[in-house]
């Protein structure tokens, strides 16, 4: 935790630093992607046309008027933008500059090459490899984009309809928008594709109802073939997405997207309500409700929608990426408005469930809707690796500078010396362009030319090649390929893989990421007695299961006359089969599996055989009431699935939809609800129970609970129950005195519950009597109708009726994780990562999912900070910081001891946490926040967006939260978890992973270094902009300990080799411009130059590219700590750099003088012609080579049988080259080396020369691996010795031993080390919270229940029970004037002999109110 902030002083150079201010201009993005400035407020005309003011003198429309069109391009290039970008990303490489610039020089016919155009060959090479490799990755987003702008929509076609708006046009792509339905031309189909590509049906549809259309072709689609011609009738016509105009009305059906920013004009539900899942859009897993607009209801067909008659206008709010305001108004012809907000928008992005269709019309299309306003343009990102070679080539830059300037300068003065002594060698020069004055600056760009290759081009192309094959490495990789799906990790850019190595901060969704946003009921606590549900079985958990059969007898008495018992009429289906004749209840969505447990089988038939007298009665009560309140207090609606006729429940989360499920599955089938009547078969009757429900206490984050108020509808029994579910310590405080034993038994319960993950709900219940219930509706309707603090009037109200209730159990629900999800997450974290979740869930949910991902453990401590506005944040992270942080330093840090509002108190005087009684529920005292687990911050949006704001409070968040193990951010919105992402990645300079499977997750995924998107449920829009995709997020172990560990170890290691390789060649030339005036003069021939870098010594930075491994693939996978020295970036940097510079400054001294002193003169020869250089500097070239391949093997940790080729292949290259170059007569091709191997290869001097050499150079190299593998050894060193010597050890029990901590010391200590850890452990079993709004602290039981609050449809419903309410209020009103009140005791009205009820002793009993403390959870 004590790494600095980049500005504060991190760990990167200060060249690095001065050279980033420099490199500004290369921010690609700001150049090509114009920043979208909101446009003005619009105005969407609807069947009339446009004003005269839309148009100029020319009558063409303004340019203001002009939409978007849909299209939406997540990919980086155009046709027309591709050439000059990619060059200009390119260019951002220094060295491309330089080489530019040397090939341009040597087209002056003053500097003679081989030939100019073959030297700026190498330059297009390069350059056309990288722009083929961008352009093929960049045709890969152009086909996803296109899967998803080829969609299909219903829009509103023929009739009188016509849409005056005006939309842009499309761009265009590398992939042309040839409709799928166009065949290929040039090719013959074959029987299958003429199979396919037969005439396909007609993208037409008519609704029902239009009496201008067939019966028969009602929701039907009709092949072309047809001779009637419906052209000009209303229909809906299928257009692809793309071609969505502004103005469009569309028809969307169940379970289909939105393609754009859609106002509601009607549904087929009751009062035109819709349910639609957000999860993709703001990470949300419950479903919201939406309505339509009051004075559009009536547009609810083809028909009515073309009318001429319906005509008005949308006024809009300019675009907005705000994903929770919005503001506009209907105007119609008349000029009455309706005012329209979000409630009435359906955002592109999210799904329509449980509602047949929509109908709306388009407000914002593409680059206007709101997701893609929160989402930004397509980076050009580079790797880390990349950005550090800059700096370093500048270092070439500066030293061959040096070079050529020192050259320069001893060229002019030894001219200047000699040319008046008339020295042969400068007869002549005397001329313009030939002097000794001139010849300075002439010798300098000679001396460039000559030590070009300090920066080596063929470097570039080597990095290509590599991580080329290393994308392939990763896409043929078993181990992460998703066999499910089909889905190889894909390398969706090919240069990143080098950073896979590096990551410290990963950020990830939750839905769809971590969990499958599916649920299972696992476990309950009924009455004391845990269920835990049979082992799984292979039964088929997707078969409808089969419940008992209402009889016709029991179908009449429950359903109303006009009714026909076995179907009924909805305004969204056509012949609804009825729920009461239903014969089996089918999974719903987002259930896993069912709940079956013989032993609770067992319980239940015992209860509901046993006799009222019995001890088992108040077992049998609390059974029956649990497994009721489960069945009825939620909101779930009823549907029968038309094809197998079974009930399926539609709940607005899949918890809720569990629970219900659950209850169903034990024999508590909820048939439905009709208007305010609840219908539950139970074992417990043989008939079918209603209830009338009167009052829904909804579920919001402050009171964690709901509440249902119902009557059961019976002769006998006319009883008003409380049913509640909620969170452990909001129930438990809320119980009548007594049963001490059993809140005992239950709270056990809920640990082990939370313990194992799981998401809990505690369930109660109580009987109200009539005469409190008639006082309290009428407190109620008071406070619901009151215009003055509706919102606390509603919640004291409801706080008065539930209390006093009675215990019935518990629920333990597991929202079903991905594939291995814990399991890589603390795999992670041991490596040193540090993991945020950034979620758009509620804070129990983040919390819970925490606890089961493992990104919380057990002995950890949580600190919330919560709410809106500078002082309460700036106060919460101030405290913490205070509470549990004192001793680091941070409240002395300029900015940090200083308030950010003037209103906040001092510093000096805290903020001191204030406690809460919170009663029955256990409290974490003295020892909170000193458990041994360390620290998890939990922030929500609001108090997100409030210290992102602020400069200092961002500061304060970005300290607090690296003293933290994880961060969790709740209730985020998409362009929140963008700006998390780059507060670390810009304030502490660190390398960032963020991986997600959602639109809403597109910002996130491109802000950050790497971005990972997952193929999920929710779309390809993730994977669209992502470098890296895969299948499931137990990949993404894999991915980074071991490729990206692999890739960022190989890369680092060939680019310091490959520099060392140059210069040592480089430096062989140098040494001689001490021994040729300083000429610039080449010591070897020049084709042994223009060689080497191609032939000489290629291929084994290439092979320690492509096949070094730092360790095996099992070994990183066991041991997650060995990603450390990856992490901390220990493989590449300026040091090593420098390191390896001056192994090749040394070595190209010690070939250059050891052969130079080894020879007396410049060759072997005995004749007396021994001013042949060629034979001496050609023993340099041998000598050279093979010290710089050897040299480069030497740092290959695993030969193969490729590298013993590559690092033999260069040399014998050198040989066969020399042995037929130098064999060549003149009159085959003139050279100057012509019969050297007969006095090279027959001389002393050059066997004894090359090998002296060879063995002095590399063995200061071999000297100090040995000492650093025998003296200071590395974990790596050690795992690869254990390895080699015990080929067969299992790692992966070293890792249960103590990891890489057994490995260095001995077992004894780390046995006795383990066990003392896990003897702690044993006394903080739960992790603590702390709520540094409130100052509560408390242990997690794992409560989390996920709905929609104050949902449209919920008012709606709550609006007509009130209406009810007060219609039976005055009726009742009226009887009590008219008819005389009187009753007959109990026993004259029971038909049945006498039984005690299975709730009497609850509605008898009505002890006094527990003493003890309320506190506002809140």
């Amino acid at each position: 935790m004590g790494k600095q902030l980049a500005y504060k002083g991190g760990n990167r150079s200060k060249f690095a630093s001065w050279y980033d201010k420099i490199n500004k201009y290369t921010d690609i993005e700001t150049l090509f992607s114009r920043k979208r400035e909101p446009g003005p407020p619009r105005v969407v005309y609807v069947n009339q046309p446009l004003p005269e003011d839309y148009y100029d003198q020319k009558q063409r429309i303004k340019k203001e008027h002009i939409y978007h069109s849909n299209q939406v391009i997540t990919s980086k290039y155009t046709i027309i933008t591709f050439v000059p970008r990619n060059l200009l990303e390119q260019f951002r490489r220094i060295a491309n500059i330089f080489f530019l610039g040397i090939a341009i020089l040597q087209f002056f016919p003053i500097f003679p090459t081989v030939s100019p155009g073959l030297v700026i060959l190498p330059l297009l090479i390069v350059l056309g490899i990288t722009m083929l490799k961008d352009g093929y990755e960049d045709v890969k987003r152009h086909q996803s984009d296109r899967r998803v702008n080829y969609s299909t929509v219903r829009v509103l076609a023929g009739g009188e309809f016509h849409n005056p708006n005006f939309v842009k046009g499309k761009s265009k792509t590398f992939v042309p928008g040839i409709p799928p339905r166009l065949k290929r031309s040039g090719k013959k189909p074959t029987k299958d594709e003429e199979a396919q590509q037969a005439p396909p049906e007609d993208d037409r549809e008519y609704d029902s109802g239009d009496d201008s259309v067939p019966v028969e072709e009602i929701h039907r689609f009709r092949s072309r073939s047809q001779s009637i011609d419906f052209s000009e009738r209303p229909h809906w016509k299928k257009t692809i997405w793309e071609d969505l105009r502004v103005g469009d009305f569309v028809k969307i059906m169940d379970n289909e997207s939105f393609p754009a920013d859609i106002l509601i004009c009607a549904t087929s539900e009751e009062e035109n309500v819709a349910y639609v899942e957000t999860k993709n859009l703001d990470g949300e897993t419950n479903l919201k409700s939406r309505n339509a607009s009051p004075v559009l209801t009536h547009l609810r067909s083809a028909t009515t929608c073309s009318d001429k008659r319906n005509a008005f206008r949308v006024e809009c709010d300019r675009p907005d990426n705000n994903l929770y305001k919005l503001n506009a108004a209907v105007v119609k012809e008349d000029g009455t408005k309706s005012s329209v907000d979000l409630q009435q928008i359906l955002l592109r992005g999210t799904v329509l469930r449980n509602t047949h269709w929509v109908i709306g019309i388009v407000l914002f299309t593409g680059e206007d809707s709101k997701i893609v306003l929160n989402s930004g343009g397509a980076p050009s990102k580079r790797s880390k690796v990349e950005r550090q070679m800059n700096p370093q080539v500048f270092v070439n830059l500066a030293l061959l500078a040096v070079m050529a300037v020192a050259c320069a300068i001893a060229d002019a003065l030894l001219e200047q010396h000699y040319y008046p002594l008339s020295a042969p060698w400068l007869y002549n020069d005397n001329q313009k362009s030939d002097n000794p004055h001139i010849n300075g600056l002439v010798t300098f760009a000679f001396a460039l030319i000559t030590f070009q290759n300090i920066i080596p081009i063929s470097l570039y192309i080597s990095i290509e090649v590599v991580r080329t094959c290393q994308a392939l490495f990763i896409y043929f990789d078993r181990e992460i390929y998703y066999e499910k799906t089909e889905q190889p990790t894909l390398a969706r850019s090919w240069n990143l893989s080098d950073d896979l190595g590096q990551i410290e901060y990963i950020f990830s969704d939750k839905t769809g990421t971590l969990t499958q946003n599916a649920m299972v009921f696992r476990q309950c606590s009924v009455g004391g007695t845990v269920y835990k549900g049979d082992p799984e079985s292979e039964e088929n958990d997707e078969v409808p299961h089969k419940v008992e059969v209402l009889s016709d007898a029991e179908l009449s008495r429950t359903t109303s006359s006009t009714r026909s018992p076995k179907k009924c009429t909805s305004p969204s289906s056509e012949d609804t089969p009825d729920p009461l004749g239903a014969s089996a209840v089918q999974l719903a969505q987002g259930v896993l599996a069912r709940f079956r447990d013989s032993t609770l089988a067992a319980d239940v038939a015992a209860a509901v055989g046993a006799s009222p007298d019995s001890g088992r009665s108040r077992e049998a009560e609390r059974m029956y009431g649990f497994w009721t309140t489960l069945a009825l207090c939620h909101t779930a609606l009823v549907a029968v699935d038309p094809e197998t006729g079974a009930l399926e429940y539609k709940a607005q989360s899949p918890d809720e939809a569990a629970l219900v499920q659950a209850a169903a599955d034990v024999g508590w089938v909820f048939r439905g609800r009709e208007r305010d009547t609840l219908r539950l078969q139970n074992p417990f009757a043989q008939e079918l129970e209603q209830f009338q429900l009167l009052h829904i206490l909804e579920f919001n984050s402050a009171r964690k609970r709901m509440s249902v108020v119902i009557r059961k509808m019976d002769e006998q029994d006319g009883k008003i129950y409380l049913l509640t579910k909620g969170a452990d310590n909001v129930i438990f405080e809320r119980l009548r005195a007594g049963d001490d034993e059993l809140k005992k038994t239950t709270e056990q319960h809920l640990d082990m519950f939370a313990g194992e993950g799981l998401r809990t709900l505690t369930l109660a219940w109580k009987v109200i009597p009539e005469d409190v219930y008639e006082e309290w509706a009428e407190e109620y309707h008071h406070a619901i109708t009151s215009l003055k603090n509706r919102e606390d009037n509603v919640d004291a109200a409801c706080e008065k009726l539930e209390q006093d209730l009675e215990l019935l159990g518990a629920t333990a629900i597991e929202d079903r994780l991905q594939d291995g999800v814990p399991e890589t997450i603390a795999d992670l974290k041991e490596a040193g990562i540090k993991i945020w979740v950034a979620t758009g869930d509620k804070l129990e949910t983040a919390i819970a999912i925490g606890h089961s991902t493992n990104l919380i453990q057990r002995d950890n401590n949580i600190i919330i900070v919560r709410g809106s506005g500078l002082k309460s944040v700036w106060s919460q992270m101030y405290t913490a910081v205070q509470d549990f942080f004192p001793t680091s330093g941070i409240l002395e840090e300029e900015g940090v001891s200083e308030d950010p509002t003037t209103s906040l108190p001092s510093p000096s005087m805290g903020y001191p946490l204030h406690r809460v009684n919170t009663g029955v529920s256990d409290i974490v005292g003295h020892n909170n926040g000193e458990r041994p687990g360390g620290f998890v911050l939990v922030i929500d949006g609001a108090a997100l967006g409030s210290a992102l704001d602020d400069e200092r409070s961002k500061y304060l968040l970005l300290r607090l939260a690296m003293q933290c193990e994880g961060v969790i951010c709740c209730r985020v919105s998409p362009l929140q978890k963008a700006l998390v992402v780059r507060l670390v990645k810009d304030g502490l300079g660190a390398m960032t992973l963020a991986i997600g499977d959602g639109a809403n997750d597109v910002s996130m995924i491109q802000a950050a270094d790497v971005g990972v998107g997952i193929s999920g449920e929710e779309g390809l829009q993730a994977v669209n902009s992502s470098d890296y995709a895969i299948g499931q997020f137990r990949f993404l172990k894999r991915l980074l300990l071991v490729h990206g560990h692999w890739s960022y170890a190989r890369n680092g290691n060939m680019i310091v080799n490959f520099f060392y390789k140059n210069i040592i060649c480089i430096g062989v030339l140098w040494w001689f411009q001490i021994y040729c005036a300083w000429s610039s003069e080449y010591v070897m021939e020049y084709t042994y130059l223009l060689f080497w870098n191609t032939f000489w010594t290629i291929a084994p930075p290439i092979a320690m590219g492509l096949f070094d491994r730092i360790a095996d693939d099992h070994v990183l996978m066991a041991l997650p700590e060995l990603y450390r020295p990856s992490r901390e970036g220990k493989y590449f940097g300026m040091g090593l750099f420098l390191v390896y510079m001056f192994d090749g400054v040394v070595q190209s001294a010690l070939v250059f003088f050891l052969t130079l002193y080894s020879y007396s003169t410049t060759s072997a020869r005995r004749d007396g012609y021994d001013v042949y250089i060629y034979e001496f500097s050609t023993t340099m070239v041998f000598a050279a080579a093979l010290a710089s391949n050897l040299f480069n093997g030497l740092n290959i940790a695993v030969w193969t049988g490729w590298v013993f080729f590559a690092v033999a292949l260069g040399p014998v290259l050198l040989w066969v080259y020399t042995l037929v170059y130098n064999a060549l007569p003149p009159s085959e091709l003139a050279s100057d080396i012509y019969g050297n191997n007969h006095f090279l290869f027959q001389s002393p001097e050059f066997w004894f020369g090359m090998i002296l050499t060879v063995v002095i150079a590399i063995l200061p190299r071999y000297i100090w691996k040995a000492y650093e593998f025998g003296y200071i050894t590395s974990d790596i060193d050690r795992v690869r010795w254990l390895h080699k010597i015990q080929p067969d050890r299992d790692f992966e029990k070293d890792r249960g031993l103590g990891g890489l901590s057994r490995l260095r010391r001995p077992l004894s200590q780390m046995d006795r080390r383990r066990s003392s850890a896990s003897g702690r452990r044993l006394n903080h079993p739960h992790a603590s919270q702390t709520d540094m709004a409130t100052g509560l602290r408390s242990i997690h039981r794992g409560f989390d229940f996920a709905t929609e609050e104050n949902g449209v449809a919920l008012r709606r419903l709550q609006s007509n029970l009130s209406e009810r309410q007060s219609q039976q209020q005055q009726q009742t009103r009226r009887k009590k004037r008219h008819v005389p009140s009187f009753s007959l005791p109990r026993s004259l009205r029971r038909k049945k002999p006498p039984q005690p009820s299975l709730v009497e002793e609850a509605s008898t009993s009505e002890p006094p109110p527990p003493d003890q403390d309320h506190h506002d959870t809140s």
